[in-house]
C-alpha cells in the first residue's frame, strides 16, 4: 500500500481516491487493502469499509471469497437502453463472454443517443451488439486511446481565455460580471434552475474563505449534454469555471466527474494543467474528484460528502451549501453546462444571450434528446421549445413504424407526460402544474410500442438501486413500489399513498420525485393501466 500511494497525502478526503488506486491496480479491493490503507491514512476501518462498500465502482472481496472476473461488462438498463435491446444483451452476454468475464447490468453511462450502451473494463461501448462486445473484450482496454483531443492553442487563437484575463486584470468587476449574468438570465442548468447571477451574489455575501464545487456527475437517466460540451469545448467551459471562481473568490475549486467518463477525466487533467502552466489560475486552486458509481452524488450536497471521501449521503438543510459546504465553507456549486455559457455570455452580452427564444422564453437550453427518434443527440433549441419542435425540427422525426405516444420531459424524475401536450414549453416552471418538470432537459422520446407501465416501473427500478439508503421513506418506499409494481394488478389507492409517503418524507430529490414517472401513468395513461405489464 506505501509502494502504491507512494508520496500522496494521505488526507482524509483523498480516501476514494485512493480506493481508485487499488481498483485500478488489483480489479477489486479485498480485506487486506482495506486494512492497510486505513492504517495508512490512520482512519478506522469502518470509516474504509463503510466508504468501499457504498460505491457501484468499487467491488469489495472479503477473505476467502473469489475475485471477480478478470474482465467486467457492465450493461446500462437504464430506459433508452432498455428500449433499443439492453435486456437481450444482459441474457446472451453471460455465455457469448465464457467464465473469465463478468456480466452484469448497470445504469445510465451518458450514452443514451447511441443505444444500448455499455461499458467493457472501463471503456464506454455505444450501438452494443454481441459481436461488438466480444470484440472489445479481446482487446486491450485504456481510456486514454479514446481520449478526446484537447487543442489549447487552437481555443487560445479564436479569443479563449482573454474574458477570464479580463477579470483577473482588473478590466472586469466582479459586479459587472454578475449583472451580465444576471440580465443573460443564465440558471443552473443541472436540474434545479436557480439564477446563476443570484447564487454568485449569495455565496458573495457569506464570510470567507470559500469554496467551489462543479457537479459533473450528471447521472440521470437520458442525460448526456454535459458529457457532449467537454467533449466538445473543454476550454470553454474551464474558463467559464475560472471566471465564476474569480467573482465568489473561491480559493479552490473541486471538480467532480463522474466514473462513466474515464476519457474525458483524462481530457480535462490535460486541459487543467495547460491552463495553470499558461498562468491562468493564480487566484484558485483546480482540483479533479472521480466519482465511483452513485446517481446520488449527483444532488450537490451528496457531491460534496463524496468530495471529502466519504458516502454520498444527502445533507440536511438548512444550513445550505453556499453557507456550509465543502469542509463546512461557503460553496458555490454550479453545472457543467451553466459554467459552459459563462464565457459566450460575458464576451457577447446578455442580450445576445435573451435573443433566443420562444413563446415568451428567452435564452438557449441544451436538450438531450434520446428514444424512438430517427436523430437523437444533443440539441441547442431556444428556451420555451416543444418537444413537438424537438421531434420535428431538430431530430428528424419519429422512427420509421413508430408513432409518437408520450414523453419524458426531464430524465427519470421528470415524469411523463402524454404526445397531446406536445406542444408545452419545455422549460422551467411550465411543467410543474402537470406533475413534471424539465429538470437536465434529458427529453426521451416514446412510441405507440412503449407499454408506459413499462415505462414505470424501469424507471422505479432505477430509484431502489439508487436511493442512499439514508432515510426510509426512499430505501424502503422505492423498494415496496417495485414489488407492487411487478406483481400487479396495480392498486392505484395504495400505489398513491405510498407515493405520498415518499414526496412527503424524504430527505432528498431522489425520493421526493421518484413517484414522479408512476403518478403520472395514473394521471394520463389510464388506457395502459388495463393491458398485461409489457416487455421490450
Amino acid at each position: 500500500m506505501q509502494a502504491l500511494l507512494g508520496d500522496r497525502p494521505r488526507r482524509r478526503d483523498l480516501l476514494i481516491e485512493h480506493l481508485h488506486l487499488i481498483q485500478d491496480r488489483h480489479g477489486h479491493l479485498a480485506d487486506r487493502h482495506l486494512v492497510a490503507l486505513a492504517f495508512e491514512m490512520k482512519l478506522a476501518l469502518t470509516e474504509v469499509y463503510e466508504v468501499a462498500t457504498f460505491y457501484a465502482h468499487f467491488d469489495v472481496v472479503k477473505d476467502g471469497a473469489a475475485p471477480p472476473a478478470g474482465l467486467t461488462v457492465r450493461v446500462c438498463d437504464s430506459l433508452s437502453c432498455e428500449m433499443a435491446g439492453a435486456a437481450k444483451l444482459l441474457r446472451e452476454l453471460p455465455g457469448a463472454l465464457g467464465s473469465d468475464v463478468r456480466v452484469v447490468r448497470a445504469p445510465c453511462m451518458g450514452l443514451c443517443d447511441k443505444a444500448p450502451a455499455c461499458a467493457v473494463g472501463h471503456d464506454g461501448l455505444s450501438d452494443a451488439t454481441v459481436e461488438r462486445v466480444k470484440a472489445a473484450a479481446a482487446a486491450p482496454h485504456h481510456a486514454h486511446a479514446h481520449r478526446p483531443a484537447v487543442d489549447y492553442d487552437a481555443y487560445v487563437a479564436a479569443g479563449g481565455y482573454e474574458q477570464l484575463k479580463g477579470c483577473l486584470g482588473a478590466r472586469r468587476t466582479r459586479e459587472e460580471t454578475i449583472a451580465s449574468v444576471d440580465k443573460a438570465g443564465l440558471r443552473g442548468l443541472g436540474g434545479a434552475g436557480f439564477p446563476t447571477g443570484r447564487k454568485w451574489t449569495l455565496v458573495r455575501q457569506e464570510k470567507g474563505p470559500r469554496l467551489m464545487a462543479v457537479n459533473g456527475d450528471e447521472g440521470e437517466p437520458g442525460t448526456f449534454k454535459d458529457k457532449f460540451y467537454l467533449e466538445k469545448d473543454p476550454h470553454r467551459f474551464l474558463e467559464g469555471m475560472l471566471i465564476a471562481a474569480w467573482v465568489v473568490e473561491a480559493q479552490e475549486v473541486f471538480i467532480y466527474l463522474r466514473d462513466e467518463y474515464p476519457a474525458i477525466r483524462l481530457m480535462l487533467l490535460d486541459a487543467i494543467a495547460r491552463a495553470e502552466k499558461a498562468g491562468l489560475t493564480p487566484h484558485t486552486r483546480v482540483h479533479l474528484r472521480r466519482g465511483a458509481g452513485a446517481y446520488i452524488c449527483g444532488e450537490e450536497s451528496a457531491m460534496i460528502e463524496s468530495i471529502e471521501g466519504k458516502r454520498g449521503l444527502p445533507r440536511h438543510r438548512p444550513p445550505y451549501v453556499a453557507q456550509v459546504g465543502v469542509f463546512s465553507r461557503p460553496t458555490l456549486v454550479q453545472n457543467i453546462e451553466t459554467l459552459y455559457w459563462v464565457r459566450d455570455i460575458v464576451e457577447k452580452g446578455a442580450d445576445w444571450f435573451t435573443s433566443h427564444g420562444r413563446r415568451g422564453r428567452k435564452g438557449l437550453r441544451s436538450f438531450s434528446v434520446s428514444g424512438r427518434v430517427k436523430k437523437p443527440g444533443v440539441v441547442l433549441a431556444p428556451a420555451g421549445v416543444s418537444a413537438r419542435e424537438l421531434v420535428e425540427e431538430f431530430c428528424g422525426g419519429m422512427r420509421d413504424g413508430h408513432q409518437f405516444k408520450a414523453y419524458l420531459p426531464g430524465g427519470a424524475s421528470g415524469g411523463i407526460l402524454p404526445e397531446s401536450m406536445a406542444d408545452l414549453p419545455l422549460d422551467f416552471g411550465t411543467l410543474e402544474p402537470h406533475g413534471c418538470f424539465v429538470g437536465s432537459h434529458a427529453v426521451v422520446i416514446l412510441s405507440h410500442q412503449d407499454d408506459m407501465k413499462a415505462v414505470a416501473l424501469n424507471l422505479m427500478r432505477f430509484f431502489e438501486d439508487e436511493s442512499c439508503g439514508q432515510c426510509t421513506p426512499c430505501r424502503v418506499g422505492t423498494e415496496k413500489a417495485v414489488k407492487l409494481m411487478e406483481e400487479g394488478p396495480w392498486d392505484e389507492s395504495l400505489l398513491t399513498q405510498l407515493s405520498a409517503a415518499m414526496r412527503d418524507a424524504s430527505i432528498c430529490g431522489l425520493g421526493q420525485a421518484a413517484p414522479n414517472p408512476l403518478m403520472c401513468v395514473f394521471k394520463y395513461f389510464r388506457d395502459d393501466l388495463t393491458k398485461p405489464l409489457g416487455r421490450w
